[in-house]
């Protein structure tokens, strides 16, 4: 990840436009922005397709450390309960304990993989904005130095951006407020009446994790959640991966896949289901300083509100290119923007699983080449 938290509310993007007087400026024919998954594989595949590491490429990372946002995974999240994670290409993924936390060894997998590929990533660097210039090439902008490059690939993801939606007296409430990017275990709401918010799979886990110490938990959602009892196919993978995928080449933002999918009926979640604890509620009209509360009267009391309600595309960086349509999502074909054929989005859109950002990272990497020096790309 390459924005930090700030970076990912709107009207707090850390200075987009403007740059630091007398900082060093650099060059390469590719800049990759963020080292988790996506960028890592993109830059694996410009190493391989000839761009030498520095002059050719580099990857811009805002974090301290590899891992990309699975370093801030909370601790309670297991290996055996990642959703979906596949090998980067190249190295496989070690032998690991699959009852130890994902975030150490998922980061240490990362760190591995920079190493053994001789990436070329800086980090902490925080990329602040992206113009273009006179010339053709990109102007990126940083907490520190300045690149410019002929093309780039975005592979910021979401981490950094959680969304936060809006509720009459949101700001009224009294108790504890967080999002799943703040989550850190259940241990600390021991004894709480918490409201969980949201429908997604992270929401679920949650849930189960904070209604073992809890006073009480209270589920919400928009929709009613869509458990899946069959498993997980080929086939509704590909049915979810195309519904993205119409959406982002009509310049309409991705949306969730959790819609064509639905929620795996694992043995947790039929333990939950015993238990009580997946009785879900529509989710309220309001809240109030002391709970949230439904326009028919109904009321729950609340210490705290844990909205579980995902994240959005960290790309405010990018604004100064005017990427955006006017249904406010960026038009896409495959990776490339269709607004401007130098800019790359890995990780976005139908690649925002990690299998997904792999092969999109290939992708991006065959067509800047292509565009780049016209020469024969690799199948």
């Amino acid at each position: 990840m390459t924005c930090d938290r700030r970076d990912g509310l709107p009207g707090q993007s850390g200075g987009i436009g403007d740059v630091a007087p007398h900082v060093d400026t650099h060059s390469a024919d590719v800049v990759v922005i963020g080292a988790g998954q996506a960028g890592l594989s993109a830059g694996y595949h410009l190493r391989r397709t000839g761009f030498a590491p520095g002059g050719g490429f580099v990857i811009l990372d805002g974090d301290d450390g590899p891992g990309g946002a699975w370093q801030h995974r909370w601790p309670t999240l297991l290996l055996d309960r990642v959703h979906g994670f596949h090998d980067l290409p190249g190295l496989p993924f070690p032998p690991a304990d699959p009852q130890q936390p994902a975030a150490p060894q998922v980061s240490a997998y990362f760190a591995a993989y920079e190493q053994a590929f001789d990436l070329p990533v800086r980090r902490p660097v925080r990329v602040r904005s992206v113009h273009s210039l006179p010339d053709g090439r990109l102007d990126v902008r940083t907490d520190g130095d300045r690149w410019t490059a002929r093309a780039l690939i975005n592979a910021t993801g979401t981490w950094t951006r959680p969304f936060w939606p809006h509720y009459p007296g949101r700001s009224s409430f009294r108790g504890r407020q967080l999002h799943t990017a703040d989550y850190r275990g259940p241990a600390e709401f021991a004894g709480r009446r918490v409201v969980v918010v949201g429908g997604g799979t992270s929401a679920v886990q949650l849930l189960g994790e904070v209604s073992t110490v809890a006073a009480t938990t209270t589920w919400v959602t928009r929709r009613p959640p869509h458990f899946r009892d069959e498993e997980f196919g080929t086939e509704l993978g590909r049915a979810a991966v195309a519904r993205v995928d119409e959406a982002v080449r009509a310049g309409r933002p991705p949306g969730r896949g959790v819609g064509v999918t639905g929620l795996p009926v694992t043995p947790e979640v039929r333990r939950l289901r015993e238990r009580g604890v997946l009785d879900r509620l529509p989710v309220f009209d309001r809240i109030t300083p002391d709970g949230v509360a439904w326009a028919d009267g109904r009321f729950v009391p609340a210490d705290v509100i844990l909205w579980c309600t995902g994240f959005r595309a960290a790309l405010d960086h990018l604004a100064p290119l005017g990427l955006r349509g006017p249904g406010g999502g960026i038009t896409m074909d495959g990776t490339r923007v269709v607004a401007d054929e130098r800019i790359h989005l890995v990780g976005y859109g139908p690649s925002a699983s990690t299998i997904g950002a792999n092969r999109a990272g290939r992708a991006a990497v065959n067509e800047i080449r292509a565009l780049l020096a016209p020469v024969p790309v690799l199948d």
